[in-house]
């Protein structure tokens, strides 16, 4: 699984590489603890003032976790607690700049399988402007690169074709400067505003009907949306709620509104909680069943099951005895994490 991450170096500066492009970069338990031992050594490595993070190949940066390699472990009786902590873009979302292109997609699908959004989710969609952050994580509707700047999820647009100057550019970079590196990216960028289709001129629809406290409110609200407009938009949306795991909506939302509240790290510390529980299956069989029927045997028919007020509260308690809770090193995090 070596091959899975690659590194390049140079004199100042650092790559990480992820190298799995049939599975479009879908990170394993190996991958992300390649990851951090890499991580861990070049932060104490004075020399290096620089690290970058791309996917390896045109077909994308990173699928998220390889939940299907999960799936099949937890079939086969073969998952020993580990749990591979990243969601596509959240992977590089707290890196300190966030080059995208014409060709990114950021999405949050992760309710359609039965999960939730996770890897600090709930941080970063909870301070996207009005309820666009629930929106994302209860739709699982997709950004371009355009509107990820236009929300503040990216901080440099450049059209793909550059990436190779960047990389270049960055890489002879001898300082950590962060306004050195701001100026390097400023001079690839361009200036870009969303289309007249795009969501973001949405806003205040959405925020409308993603405000309401519960599930049930949404929907509702949704139902009424669609009734009195007809909106293609909105009744594939309500379509797209529907066919999601009920369970996974409610602590999504849940997740969301908590996150408003909480620091990045015990957002993370949340998250890992609520994903042990989703995998151990104590509480529901919605997240095997959910990748069984869209990522395995692709009949799109999962069956999920009723949800229940203490059913979601339970993806919020406390781990217990059996599995330790995630303790992050925040003393020695940097400032603006």
């Amino acid at each position: 699984m070596l091959n899975s991450v690659l590194v390049e170096g140079r004199a100042n500066s650092r790559a990480a590489i992820l190298n799995r492009p049939s599975a479009l970069n879908a990170l394993t338990a190996s991958m992300a603890a390649r990851l951090y031992r890499l991580y861990e050594s070049w932060e104490e490595n004075s020399d290096i003032g620089f690290v970058m993070m791309k996917g390896g190949s045109d077909r994308a940066f990173c699928s998220g976790t390889d939940v299907v390699a999960l799936y099949q472990l937890l079939n086969e009786g073969g998952y020993n607690g580990w749990y591979c902590n990243g969601r596509r873009g959240s992977i590089s979302l707290p890196g300190m700049f966030r080059v995208v292109t014409d060709r990114t997609v950021f999405s949050s699908p992760e309710v359609q399988i039965g999960f939730h959004p996770d890897a600090g989710a709930s941080y970063y969609l909870s301070r996207l402007p009005g309820y666009l952050g629930e929106y994302l994580a209860l739709t699982g509707e997709k950004l371009n690169g355009v509107e990820m700047m236009a929300c503040g999820l990216a901080t440099h647009y450049s059209p793909k074709e550059k990436l190779p100057w960047i990389e270049e550019r960055l890489g002879n970079l001898i300082t950590d400067d962060r306004s050195v590196i701001e100026t390097s990216l400023a001079q690839y960028g361009s200036l870009v505003y969303p289309d007249s289709r795009s969501v973001l001129h949405e806003i205040e629809t959405i925020d409308s009907i993603f405000c309401h406290d519960t599930m049930e409110e949404i929907i509702e609200a949704l139902e009424t949306k669609v009734a009195e407009s007809n909106n293609k938009r909105y009744t594939m949306v309500l379509d797209k709620i529907r066919e999601a795991s009920p369970l996974s909506l409610k602590v999504a939302l849940q997740s969301i509104r908590e996150g408003r509240f909480q620091t990045l790290d015990q957002c993370l510390a949340r998250e890992y909680r609520t994903s042990l529980k989703f995998i151990s299956k104590q509480v529901s069989d919605d997240f095997c069943e959910g990748v069984r029927a869209r990522l395995v045997d692709k009949d799109f028919a999962p069956k999920l099951e009723e949800v229940t007020d203490d059913m979601v509260a339970s993806f919020f308690s406390p781990l217990g005895e059996v599995e330790p809770e995630l303790n992050l090193p925040v003393s020695v995090r940097e400032p603006d994490v």
